[in-house]
């Protein structure tokens, strides 16, 4: 790991900040990604039921 003097605080604070957004992101994704196919296999099956 390159030396980071003062700066290492805030440098590696930074990297921190990102990861947990960037894993807070993906987890959203996933769960309205679910959602969503819940919702679409529900309507399929309602549409079935009625055609």
């Amino acid at each position: 790991m390159p030396e980071l003097g003062k700066y290492a605080v805030t440098v590696l604070g930074s990297y921190g900040a990102t990861v947990v957004l960037l894993a807070g992101l993906v987890a959203v994704s996933l769960w309205r990604g679910a959602k969503v196919k819940r919702a679409l296999e529900a309507q399929e099956k309602r549409m079935k039921n009625h055609g």
